[in-house]
């Protein structure tokens, strides 16, 4: 019996997933503030179109940026976070229908040498950050 307690604990333990969000480092702070700092917040999109998706800025292991123009950037903030993401070496390969990025698409990292698939995540709403514009 003891001989199959720590195998069992072990099976357990794969299971378990940090859902929780660690916080922001002080670098990862600065490239959100420098991409969407100044801007005003706007309602949360269920969708974006692809061609707005190209420049996708990875914040954090649950915060993605796609900037699509130096006055517009939408923030997606993952439903879970997804380990490795914020390293910026995987490849990341999304998984949609269409020619939309929607909330609830799957996206997967995949490593650039041996092409094995790590996290596998879920997209947020869109939420986009508009420059204000200026009078005159």
């Amino acid at each position: 019996m003891a001989g199959l307690v720590l195998p069992l604990t072990v099976v357990a333990a794969c299971g378990q997933v940090e859902r929780t969000p660690a916080p922001l480092t002080e670098k990862q702070s600065a490239v959100l503030m420098k991409e969407i700092g100044g801007k005003v917040a706007g309602k949360p999109l269920t969708c974006i179109s692809d061609f707005n998706t190209a420049n996708m800025i990875r914040v954090s292991d649950n915060i993605l940026l796609y900037r699509v123009s130096g006055r517009l950037v939408y923030k997606n903030v993952l439903r879970s976070p997804c380990p490795g993401l914020a390293r910026d070496s995987d490849i990341v390969v999304s998984e949609q229908f269409g020619s939309q990025k929607c909330r609830g698409d799957i996206i997967r990292l995949v490593d650039r040498t041996s092409g094995m698939t790590g996290g596998i995540c879920s997209l947020g709403e869109f939420v986009p950050y508009r420059a204000q514009k200026t009078a005159g």
